[in-house]
């Protein structure tokens, strides 16, 4: 084996030496600067996309923040319409029904009038047709007429008994 003979021992050692140093300073001016790029790029690219998130995350924030306000403010508007419109609707049943009370006290009153003229036409007619049957009766019974007026006031004085 020429590793293993020491009379090449020195020039094998100097190679190495040489090739140790190219590759050292290759490594060292070439290589490792890349490596230190893609590095350092890939940090600030990082650092880049963790700054834009937390934006994004201040945006979204902002955003959620004036829709649930948006959201608040129509839910006290629509109560606001909504209370509004209970208060016409009760306000207009209130109206509707006074209206209605006032036509049914009228149409009551105008009954009771009624009622009342039919009853004093009633009872004026039961005058006259007591005195006719009482003057019926009498003449039936006693055989002779009995007069007109005798047999008004008789009646007369027997309904007032009555009331």
């Amino acid at each position: 084996m020429p590793q293993l003979d020491t009379a090449t021992f020195l020039p094998q050692l100097v190679w190495l030496l040489i090739t140790f140093v190219i590759l050292y300073v290759l490594m060292a001016k070439v290589a490792l600067p890349r490596v230190a790029e893609v590095v350092d790029g890939r940090k600030k690219r990082l650092e880049h996309d963790l700054e834009e998130a937390a934006r994004l995350k201040r945006e979204t924030e902002k955003a959620i923040a004036e829709y649930e306000q948006a959201l608040a403010q129509a839910r006290a508007k629509a109560q606001g319409i909504a209370g509004d419109t209970r208060a016409k609707l009760s306000a207009d049943a209130a109206a509707l029904r006074a209206r209605v009370d006032a036509e049914i006290a009228e149409q009551t009153r105008t009954a009771e009038a009624r009622i009342q003229a039919a009853k004093q036409q009633a009872l004026s007619q039961l005058t006259s047709v007591a005195a006719d049957a009482a003057s019926d009766v009498v003449a039936r019974l006693s055989g002779t007429a009995p007069a007109a007026d005798a047999v008004k006031a008789a009646v007369g004085q027997a309904m007032a008994k009555q009331n």
